[in-house]
């Protein structure tokens, strides 16, 4: 019964990061879960359940990490506009 409800989770998650183009920390607010979760869901669970829809959801969460570094600093660049 657990593990159903944790499958089911990773799959929502998955579908939540492809979908609204997400990062980890988006997802995991929405859930309510922890950015942790959200990763071992992503990358280990939803392997063994559905391989086709990690990929999906790994291709998005490696754009996100690629970019991360560009976010950071516009919102630091925003950040100190405003002062």
């Amino acid at each position: 019964l657990l593990k159903d409800y944790i499958e089911e989770r990773a799959i929502n998650i998955a579908n939540y990061i492809i979908e609204c183009n997400a990062t980890v920390r988006q997802t995991a607010k929405t859930f309510g879960g922890s950015k942790s979760t959200v990763h071992k869901d992503v990358t280990d669970r939803l392997m063994q359940v559905n391989p086709a829809l990690a990929k999906q959801a790994r291709k998005v969460l490696d754009v996100n990490k690629s970019e991360r570094h560009i976010r950071g600093g516009l919102a630091t660049r925003e950040k100190y506009l405003h002062k």
